[in-house]
């Protein structure tokens, strides 16, 4: 847990009262290699912090899934629009290796903005976070070519090539396998 109050307190210092009602709130949760986190038609209960592992996101599909979003360790991660509004997800996240999360319910999340001075600032912080990850996504979509999008890709995130499989890489950037082989081979 000691990497939620890390992340915490990059945004804001905690009173020690205010880190163990937030603390309590937390439960640790172990999925193993390709479990699903959350799924589909389903709403999200819970938001949750990466202590160990990386997540997928992504719609499923009949022939292939669409895999639009990743999350690594000390990051959240949440079919957050489903959290939200309390809607079914048209979604899943899914542990592409073996993950630990700690996991905070809607209800105790709702709890600690009423009851604590820093809680909507956290909450608000964590959004804008959600927020600023979807925007950069959608904007590399719409301004950059497949090839463009890789090469960022292998820029800003190189853990993304390390430990990904090529099939979901391929379906973030959004081309086929064969797609980002012929890509691959022309930069080397």
């Amino acid at each position: 847990m000691g990497h939620i109050r890390e992340y915490y307190e990059q945004i804001v210092r905690l009173q020690e009262w205010e880190w163990e009602l937030i603390a309590s709130c937390f439960r640790r949760k172990d999925f193993s290699r390709n479990e699903i986190i959350s799924r589909q038609g389903v709403v999200e209960e819970h938001l949750s912090f990466v202590e160990k592992g990386i997540v997928r996101y992504y719609i499923p599909g009949i022939e292939n899934d669409l895999t639009f979003n990743f999350t690594f360790d000390r990051e959240f991660a949440c079919a957050y629009d489903s959290f939200l509004t309390r809607t079914p997800s048209e979604y899943e996240l899914q542990a592409l290796t073996k993950t630990t999360i700690w996991q905070i319910s809607h209800e105790d999340l709702q709890k600690i903005y009423a009851q604590t001075r820093v809680g909507n600032r956290l909450g608000r912080i964590a959004a804008e976070r959600l927020f600023l990850a979807k925007s950069r996504r959608e904007l590399s979509l719409l301004k950059y070519s497949p090839r463009e999008r890789y090469l960022r890709l292998m820029e800003e995130q190189p853990e993304l090539l390390r430990n990904i499989p090529l099939k979901y890489i391929a379906s973030y950037l959004g081309v086929t396998p064969q797609g980002l082989s012929r890509i691959r081979r022309c930069i080397s």
